[in-house]
């Protein structure tokens, strides 16, 4: 039992990236004032849970643990409108202008994507300008619906027109459903269904209205993994010829639509869920996201580590999804030099099978200190032979030839090759020049 539980902990060792920063699209800050405002209309449980406690201190510790260079911020669920649309506008601008003071203050640490005081579309209109122009917001923040508007409707298009004019990133987030089931809602939370589908009732909305292509200067991104989306599209797709030909939809490029979508991985990106996203989206689309503070810290910890460790077996390079696919996203430049000096090669190892149980315990112990105190330690990802578990290979990855010559003269890995001496029969390192992962998807 402690061999099979040692096998799984070690290929998902951490991955850290070294000259790339990594970024967080998936986060949320819970204001005082946004939270007095939400408690003054007794709505603090409108989304079935309770809102968590958040503060910049706490949310930057998370950050430095989690080696995250910087956090998109966004105004969390239930939308601030109550029927009163200046009340809803002045909140609005309160969490936009503390955002901004927050971004000013932790230069480079924090983004954030504006808050906007919808359904009004001319109050959202003018506070997504202000927030752009005026407080520097790094995008705008879109809920599925609001109170009934759900993203796709006519009404919106005013407001559509001046993202698109402004090539605006836009952050999706869904909210309680407008028609909802009490009683279903209290037995089954909103974030374990409701918020998936609701996610890709907007999105679906969206392709139907023709949104993303008839807007090509805006950048979408859908959070959680795209919810329901990969099961959704197929049905979706079959039923849009019979609409068409009976004149209740018109015609769309669904495909066409769905290439101008960025996709989060905040929730549970298992390797089924990252497999089943890759048959609507390419590697250069996905983002991490951790979404905090709603997930607590351990378990983001352990499934960053996990993402981490199981992207290369997909065929991405994790530093993509940290680092790389967020600059583009943003407009930015992707830091070349970050691949350039890597050292990345492949270790070959036979083990006496009667220590195999021995060897992978000193394996554990430093793949583990190495990640967690080493930042030029990139990647230790491990792998056994299915036939003859004694064989053992690991995936080795340094920011440079300096991270290496310091990584084994390091105390915890002279432990482990003294240790495990006896235990190594034969031992064969390989020199590799990694490929593109992107490219080999598009073959």
């Amino acid at each position: 039992m402690f061999f099979k539980k040692a096998a799984i902990l070690l290929i998902m060792t951490t991955f850290t990236l070294g000259a790339a920063a990594q970024i967080d699209l998936h986060s949320h800050a819970v204001t005082d004032s946004y939270l007095a405002f939400i408690k003054e209309h007794h709505a603090e449980m409108d989304e079935g849970f309770p809102i968590p406690h958040w503060d910049a201190a706490d949310h930057l510790a998370f950050m430095d643990r989690a080696g995250i260079e910087t956090s998109v911020l966004t105004m969390p669920a239930p939308q601030p409108w109550f029927g009163d649309g200046a009340a809803s506008a002045a909140a609005c601008r309160r969490w936009n202008e503390e955002c901004a003071l927050l971004k000013a203050r932790h230069p480079g640490r924090f983004r954030f994507c504006a808050a906007l005081p919808l359904p009004d579309v001319q109050a959202a209109l003018e506070e997504a300008r202000y927030a752009l122009d005026v407080l520097g917001a790094d995008g705008v923040k879109l809920a599925t619906n609001a109170y009934g508007q759900y993203l796709g409707d006519p009404t919106l298009e005013p407001l559509m027109t001046f993202l698109n004019q402004r090539h605006a990133v836009i952050i999706l987030h869904p909210h309680k459903p407008s028609a909802v089931n009490a009683r279903l809602v209290a037995d089954v939370p909103l974030a374990s269904y409701e918020y998936l589908a609701e996610t890709s009732r907007a999105i679906l909305n969206m392709v139907a209205h023709n949104v993303l292509v008839r807007y090509p200067d805006v950048k979408v991104v859908v959070p959680h993994c795209g919810s329901f989306l990969p099961t959704a599209l197929p049905r979706f797709r079959s039923l849009l010829p019979v609409m068409v030909k009976q004149g209740i939809m018109q015609p769309v490029d669904v495909d066409d639509n769905l290439s101008r979508l960025w996709y989060d991985l905040a929730g549970v990106p298992t390797d089924d869920v990252i497999d089943m996203l890759l048959t609507i989206t390419t590697p250069d689309h996905l983002l991490y996201g951790s979404d905090y503070p709603y997930v607590a810290e351990p378990v983001l910890l352990q499934g960053k580590r996990s993402l981490a460790g199981r992207l290369p077996m997909h065929g991405i390079d994790p530093q993509t999804v940290f680092s790389d696919n967020a600059c583009r996203l943003f407009g930015e430049e992707v830091p070349v030099e970050a691949h350039d000096e890597r050292i990345t090669r492949l270790a070959e190892i036979e083990v006496d099978p009667s220590q195999v149980e021995a060897y992978m315990q000193f394996a554990l112990e430093v793949g583990h200190t190495s990640m967690a105190t080493e930042p030029g330690v990139l990647t230790l990802f491990s792998m056994q032979d299915k036939a003859d578990p004694s064989k053992i290979y690991i995936l080795e990855v340094y920011a440079d030839s300096t991270a290496y010559q310091h990584h084994i003269q390091t105390a915890h890995f002279r432990k482990y090759k003294e240790s495990t001496a006896a235990m190594v029969r034969s031992l064969k390192l390989i020199d590799v020049t990694p490929l593109v992962p992107l490219k080999i998807k598009q073959q």
